[in-house]
């Protein structure tokens, strides 16, 4: 397999094919391959796709591998935008995550991977899609953790999977919590943990996203309410729209991939997606 990355600071699988990319006076993003290509090849594009334009140089970076008529053209999308537009609240609005996955399906890959789906809705509008679970992640994470620990879902949308996780790292305990949110404000309310005493344990929660983190502040008050020990994050895909200075006050760690972006902020441990982190079950 032979790999185009269109992010140089993101390369999970190894470094590969060359290319360059430019935008042209009128907008229009533009790109060459510059690795010769036979029909024997199997290539794979890996892609941050975290805004539009990224997306747009993944369809065509694809065109343009198809067009030396490789053998197999793969695609590894670990953060699928749009992901959690996987439903209309309010009328007037689109169902995103169709339309991304829509264009995706057009460039007709052999194989699209996504990392930690949001929900069963973004692999089931995605052909030939597979999801990579975050238990390899998860298991790098838990290696660093002293003493009892419970892995906390944080509402009832992550329990389905983190069951799942529980069972493949051999039946760690899960704490089940959850939330309201208006979906005209996106404003979050009523936290609530289905667990009398915690009894000081340290608290895992793991989340597919964190962004604002508004979930994870919320939901660390009422643990703490519970009696919560220790507490930390692993969220899959670290936006962290806010930073992480606000949950440090918390958590006393924080962990993600390095799916959606590269940081470095202070508090923050960023694991870089690949061999370890990448688990195909």
């Amino acid at each position: 397999m032979k790999y185009l990355n269109l992010d140089p600071d993101f390369a999970p699988y190894g470094e590969g094919i060359e290319f360059e990319s430019f935008v042209f006076k009128g907008g229009e993003p533009h790109l060459k391959i510059l690795t010769s290509l036979s029909e024997d090849d199997e290539v794979m594009i890996t892609c941050r796709a975290s805004n539009f334009e990224e997306f747009g140089k993944l369809l065509l970076a694809a065109d343009a591998i198809k067009r030396f008529r490789v053998k197999r053209l793969e695609a590894f999308i670990p953060y699928f935008p749009a992901a959690r537009q996987d439903r209309v609240m309010v009328p007037g609005e689109p169902l995103s995550v169709k339309v991304y996955a829509q264009m995706v399906n057009v460039m007709n890959f052999d194989q699209v991977y996504v990392f930690d789906a949001h929900s069963e809705v973004t692999p089931a509008l995605i052909e030939n899609c597979t999801v990579i679970p975050n238990h390899a992640l998860v298991r790098e994470v838990l290696k660093e953790v002293k003493g009892e620990y419970v892995l906390v879902s944080p509402d009832g949308g992550a329990l389905k999977k983190i069951f799942k996780l529980s069972k493949a790292l051999g039946g760690i305990q899960v704490v089940e919590a959850s939330k309201k949110r208006d979906v005209k404000t996106g404003k979050l309310s009523s936290f609530h943990v289905y667990e009398e005493n915690l009894q000081g344990k340290t608290c895992i929660v793991v989340d597919d996203i964190c962004d604002g983190g508004g979930t994870f502040l919320g939901l660390g008050e009422q643990l703490k309410l519970k009696g919560a020990g220790d507490m930390k994050i692993i969220a899959s895909h670290g936006i962290f729209s806010r930073g992480v200075a606000h949950l440090k006050e918390m958590y006393s760690g924080i962990f993600s991939s390095d799916s959606f972006s590269t940081r470095s902020d202070e508090g923050l441990t960023q694991l870089k997606l690949g061999e370890k982190t990448l688990e195909i079950i």
